[in-house]
């Protein structure tokens, strides 16, 4: 069984094919971006030299993604981000990136949390299709680039307004009925 607290290591032959150190094949770079959307790290290095090779697959991946239309950077931020590597804001942008995304991930972390505990919402009809496809639309927000961690507790001051929004949700609903 492989350790999944490594990296897993990839090596890029000379023929720039690529292959997966674990399972002993070949893997694309689709193969790569579903380990990496699973949880798993991922350390691409060049066979020869031995350079790390990792940055730039991952752009390469998320190219391929943009330009099959699964665009998730609007122009503007890809904009700023080529002016980053020429302007004084280079050394910042990594560092705000960095904290935007773990930002992104513990608010995640905390709506599936709150939306699992045991509350009034969860014995009603349909609260787990809902839960589902809350699931399902923070993986596509985020492309499942960006795997869960366990939030802290939350105190529980958002059911309040989970209840309020989800009151005006079923009055609208019952209104499209009629």
């Amino acid at each position: 069984m492989a350790d999944t607290n490594k990296p897993l290591l990839i090596k890029r032959y000379a023929s720039r094919r690529l292959y997966n150190t674990e399972t002993s094949d070949y893997v694309t770079l689709e193969d790569i971006a579903a380990f990496i959307r699973e949880g798993r790290e991922v350390q691409i290095v060049d066979l020869k030299s031995g350079d790390d090779l990792t940055r730039q697959y991952l752009l390469q991946i998320i190219a391929e993604h943009e330009s099959r239309g699964e665009s998730v950077l609007p122009v503007d931020v890809l904009t700023d981000l080529v002016r980053s590597y020429t302007s004084q804001a280079a050394s910042v942008v990594p560092e705000f990136l960095q904290a935007s995304f773990e930002m992104l991930r513990e608010g995640q972390s905390k709506v599936m949390e709150n939306m699992s505990k045991t509350n009034p919402m969860a014995v009603m009809p349909g609260f787990e299709a809902m839960r589902a496809q809350q699931a399902a639309f923070f993986k596509a927000m985020t492309g499942g680039m960006i795997p869960s961690k366990t939030a802290p507790e939350s105190d529980g001051d958002d059911l309040g307004e989970i209840k309020e929004q989800l009151a005006a949700l079923q009055e609208k609903l019952s209104k499209l009925g009629k």
